[in-house]
């Protein structure tokens, strides 16, 4: 049966399986005893990849569909496969999932990228994807959707994507061409997204390989700073709850998560050892100036014995004076009142 007659059956057995499918991590969790660091605290530390497939969003494809089956996770690897050999057009961060599905379901053939040519990353860049039975990492809402935007936050969008067309500076464009930030937390996966934690009493260490972005989570109860007082990362104030990490974000500037937050961003971390190769890594985002509600997400991430190598973005990074005099290049094609 191929997947979009599972779409259609719409089955209650597939339902069974899904709240089966969801149910499983916690019982895992509760099951496993992490090792402990010399203070007794779970010891977190090491490397870990985010490398999941699952989008941050569920496709509208599949609007109903908060699991696939265990066949239907086959499908989608198996075609993962066939499109990214290392030969294709490499595809980034959300846009995999997507793809694959797509190629499932008979809605397109095969995968390009912005225009498939010359000088378009090939798919070796891409690392290799775990697959899972969730279609989306957030877990509230239920329909797996971020929820609407503010009027405050549309207008920032449309002003953004505004500056970003007509590339008047490089302010104009966003703070991940100018190897700024991709944001905090950072939620990119399967390219360059993997992270370090260090532990000491004191604090925790957590450094994103994309920009080397370091966090240091204070573990000593203090206050965070007045609110005028603000980084790209926050200010972070961790405790335990049991063997769950607790961390709460404050402090952010404007802008600082997908491009659109405002300085009431609140970021509520909660990083627990599953076992002892996942780390259960969940969010909860409240920041009313930007969303219609406050929204929770889980990501599975994988122990790697790989390091952390230099990400030097600003080395070389002439691709923002190329930008810009492309913008001009277009500019001076159009015609102008005489």
């Amino acid at each position: 049966m191929r997947l979009r007659d599972f779409l259609i059956v719409g089955c209650r057995l597939c339902l069974i399986i899904s709240a089966i499918a969801l149910t499983v991590p916690a019982f895992a969790q509760g099951q496993y005893k992490a090792p402990r660091t010399p203070d007794g605290h779970p010891d977190f530390q090491g490397f870990w990849e985010n490398d999941i497939a699952t989008p941050l969003e569920r496709p509208k494809e599949i609007a109903d569909r908060p699991t696939l089956t265990d066949a239907e996770v086959e499908k989608m690897r198996q075609k993962a496969k066939e499109l990214f050999t290392g030969k294709s057009d490499a595809v980034f961060f959300d846009g995999f999932y997507p793809a694959v599905l797509d190629n499932v379901l008979g809605l397109r053939q095969g995968f390009k990228s912005v225009d498939g040519e010359t000088g378009d990353y090939g798919s070796e860049w891409n690392d290799e994807r775990t697959w899972e039975n969730r279609t989306s990492l957030i877990t509230d809402p239920t329909d797996g959707r971020i929820p609407a935007l503010t009027p405050r936050a549309i207008e920032a969008r449309a002003a953004a994507r505004k500056a970003m067309e007509r590339s008047w500076s490089v302010e104009d464009r966003p703070l991940g061409d100018r190897c700024i930030t991709y944001g905090s937390p950072q939620l990119t996966a399967g390219y360059q997204s993997y992270y370090q934690i260090v532990e000491t009493p004191s604090a925790v260490m957590i450094m994103t390989e994309m920009f080397h972005d370091v966090r240091i989570i204070r573990m000593n109860n203090r206050p965070h700073p007045p609110e005028n007082v603000q980084g790209w990362l926050g200010d972070s104030i961790g405790h335990w709850e049991g063997d769950t990490l607790v961390v709460d974000t404050t402090n952010y500037r404007p802008r600082a998560f997908q491009n659109i937050s405002s300085e009431k961003l609140h970021i509520i971390e909660r990083i627990t050892l599953q076992d002892a190769s996942t780390l259960r890594y969940e969010i909860t985002v409240n920041d009313p100036d930007t969303y219609a509600r406050p929204w929770s997400l889980m990501i599975p991430l994988h122990r790697s014995s790989k390091p952390v190598y230099e990400y030097a973005c600003h080395e070389g990074n002439y691709s923002l004076a190329g930008i810009l005099a492309g913008a001009r290049a277009e500019e001076s094609q159009k015609p102008t009142l005489k």
